[in-house]
């Protein structure tokens, strides 16, 4: 099974690697997008004067949603899109002085992105490949179970050999301690990639997983706050003043991003994500009431049962971001490890079937004895 899925899962468990830091690449390349000289006087222009001027910039379009970040020197990002489009555009705004940087989109991204379809689907059409890497994916988590029962050595004095490399050995035991010994350091985290990897390969596995946690996979999953008070003729909070009242609950480092609110609406909506090397993934939700600054409602996602939280967070799981910097660290080394797997896999491989094929021919040379009963011998 690992000799028939090697070829996919290397290319997989490579793929895999290279996404790990699509990101810090991206707005590397592009720093200028991404980054913004601090001025001396380190004036920003309010979060409202900033979404007049990205909408005079585009006319027509309809700005759905803000990013601001906790970092002075990073542009602030802005959701547009046109009256009736599906998708819009993320654009990075320099918040001192208001000029439009341009999209997301880097001279990186058609390269990241033919990583991503290698990675889900090998770059084939979706319904051809997807069920490929997901049926790949299965023996994946199949082999690591099964090499995990293999490890296990019989007595425990041999557990210190199973967890080394004997770097002196021949190039054979050295290849076959890799295997073994890397295996198993990294297996819980490759469980972890495959387990939640096959979400997007299988609708029934998505469907079976959030059962298993309890999860309400509906976006609509919270009821609608009713307008009860009548705010006519009043004047609602400014974007500025909405993160002032947020930070007073939320009051920690971290980036914040708004959803606008239609003009007849009198809620607006927030989410605010922990920054930092050891950052979660998980962020915390306010609905605040536009015109009092009230807290209507509020998630804080580390006091959530810990089904929704796994089950919220199933893809920074995948991709190795859960913790931020730290885990992505983790998983990148332990993608490394995984493309490793099937190359030093079939390696042992075929060298036990060198083994075989030279047993053989050295019995079919040789064919001096014949099997007897224990203890006796006889010639041929």
């Amino acid at each position: 099974m690992g000799i028939a899925a090697g070829l996919i899962l290397f290319v997989v468990c490579l793929t895999g690697t290279i996404y790990t830091f699509r990101t810090e690449i991206e707005e590397t390349i592009a720093s200028e997008k991404f980054f913004v000289d601090v001025p001396s006087d380190a004036q920003k222009l309010t979060t409202d004067e900033l979404v007049a001027r990205v909408k005079t910039e585009f006319p027509g379009h309809q700005v759905t949603s803000v990013m601001v970040p906790s970092n002075e020197a990073r542009s602030y990002r802005f959701y547009v899109k046109e009256e009736g489009e599906r998708r819009g555009k993320r654009y990075l705004v320099n918040p001192y002085n208001g000029e439009i940087l341009g999209d997301t989109s880097t001279s990186s991204a058609e390269f990241f992105s033919t990583v991503f379809r290698l990675h889900r689907w090998l770059a084939l059409d979706r319904d051809i490949g997807r069920p490929i890497v997901g049926w790949a994916t299965v023996i994946f988590v199949f082999l690591c179970i099964t090499g995990i029962v293999i490890w296990v050595p019989q007595k425990v004095k041999a557990w210190r050999q199973g967890l080394k490399i004997k770097w002196s050995g021949n190039w054979k035991r050295i290849n076959h301690d890799l295997h073994n010994a890397l295996g198993f350091y990294s297996v819980i985290f490759l469980l972890i990639m495959g387990l939640t990897g096959l979400q997007w390969s299988f609708e029934w596995y998505r469907t079976g997983l959030y059962n298993v946690l309890g999860v309400d996979r509906s976006r609509n999953n919270t009821e609608e706050i009713k307008q009860s008070v009548s705010y006519e003729g009043q004047i609602p909070l400014t974007l500025e003043d909405a993160l002032a009242k947020a930070t007073e609950v939320l009051d920690y480092e971290g980036n914040y991003n708004l959803s606008l609110p239609d003009a007849e609406a009198t809620s607006i909506s927030l989410t605010k994500a922990k920054v930092g090397f050891f950052a979660p993934s998980g962020a915390d939700r306010l609905t605040l009431n536009r015109y009092t600054g009230a807290v209507e409602d509020k998630v804080i996602f580390s006091e959530k049962p810990l089904n929704e939280r796994i089950g919220s967070s199933i893809k920074a799981l995948h991709m190795g971001y859960v913790f931020g910097t730290f885990s992505k660290i983790i998983y990148f080394i332990t993608c490394l490890i995984a493309t490793s797997l099937p190359v030093t896999g079939t390696l042992i491989w075929v060298n036990k079937l060198k083994k075989k094929r030279a047993k053989k021919k050295k019995e079919k040379l040789s064919p001096r004895y014949v099997d007897q009963p224990k203890g006796k011998m006889a010639t041929a």
